[in-house]
């Protein structure tokens, strides 16, 4: 039986590899008959499918509501992009800056993460939902308020005001109130597909491996799981910060796809849509968490004609999609396709 649903996993972890790379594939085909508003949304996809499934990893897997998730997006931007501007004239290539800069959003990010977590996962339900959303807040105070400059000298960090006191010849990158301007729209369809599969690599190991077990196993009851010797706080930490990194990497491939890129983006708005996505998709389902953010991005575009409308439209399509998957019906009729059904039942 155990090993039917481990084969059962894995099964469904290539079909999702399988089908994003079969996406990726078609859309590089019809790239020529794309209209030019569809060309201009495929990174900002990628990169909230690399949100989703990464919030479905602190969501779903472990079990804690996240409502900040959008302020390790910021982090990540923000300090990816600093680096892209900062090393712009030591690494004229676009796709090695990219990679330093997704590294040094996601490195950021995970620290902030690592910190926030130290207090933060300690509480539970409602109250880490609360100070996660405050940590998202007071990230987005931050960068509205700081002014980081680069010269000569090096880099040069001043909060409120803009005191950086840069040399002649010298240029400020964030700006405070006014975000990040003149950035090299670097950020490429084909950076964000593979952002998504290295996504999709380390959440589908972390997840079945030894300490995605002991992850889950917090989930479903974290008094058994602490009797038997789990470090609660070992992995919730674990989860935490993995969540946050690519959280971060997704913010640098977001922000590069713009020439300007401001703090307000990044606000409690944007952390409930990605939440919407987890939740829409399934928690702990990866695949519905990338359908459900693909879907919902392009919907509103796609529902433009409607004007003022839209977002009606968009809120209503949303409550009937929420009854049909909870509908019971619907539910075993589409359980009958779900892979090694058929095989499950043979075996009992």
């Amino acid at each position: 039986m155990k090993k039917l649903k481990l084969n059962q996993t894995t099964r469904r972890n290539y079909l999702t590899y399988g089908l994003v790379i079969l996406a990726y594939a078609i859309l590089q085909i019809m790239n020529g008959s794309l209209s030019s508003s569809l060309k201009g949304m495929l990174v900002p996809i990628c990169a909230y499918v690399v949100m989703a499934v990464s919030l479905n990893l602190t969501v779903g897997v472990l079990g804690e509501l996240s409502l900040g998730h959008a302020g390790f997006m910021s982090m990540g931007a923000f300090t990816g992009v600093t680096a892209a501007v900062a090393l712009q004239d030591l690494i004229p290539a676009a796709p090695l800056r990219m990679i330093v800069a997704l590294i040094v959003g996601a490195a950021f990010a995970a620290l902030a993460g690592f910190l926030i977590g130290i207090p933060v996962l300690r509480l539970n339900g409602d109250y880490l939902a609360i100070v996660t959303l405050a940590f998202g807040e007071i990230i987005k105070s931050i960068f509205n308020n700081l002014y980081v400059g680069v010269d000569s000298s090096g880099l040069h960090m001043s909060l409120l005001s803009d005191n950086t006191n840069l040399e002649e010849g010298g240029k400020l990158i964030i700006g405070g109130p006014m975000g990040i301007g003149g950035i090299q729209k670097i950020s490429t369809f084909t950076a964000g597909f593979l952002l998504v599969m290295v996504t999709l690599v380390v959440v589908f190991h972390l997840v079945n491996s030894r300490a995605g077990r002991a992850i889950m196993a917090i989930r479903d009851n974290r008094i058994a799981a602490e009797s038997v010797g789990v470090n609660i706080t070992k992995y919730k930490m674990m989860a935490f910060v993995t969540s946050s990194a690519l959280a971060g990497a997704a913010g640098v491939l977001f922000a590069m796809n713009y020439s300007t890129i401001v703090a307000n983006k990044f606000d409690f708005n944007t952390s409930i849509l990605v939440l919407v996505f987890v939740v829409l998709g399934g928690l702990g389902n990866m695949l519905g968490s990338i359908i459900a953010a693909a879907a919902l991005t392009i919907l509103p575009e796609a529902l433009r004609q409607f004007s003022d409308y839209r977002m009606l439209v968009y809120a209503i399509v949303l409550i009937l999609v929420m009854l049909a998957t909870n509908n019971p019906t619907l539910k075993a009729f589409f359980g009958r396709f779900k892979p090694g059904k058929r095989s499950g039942k043979e075996a009992a």
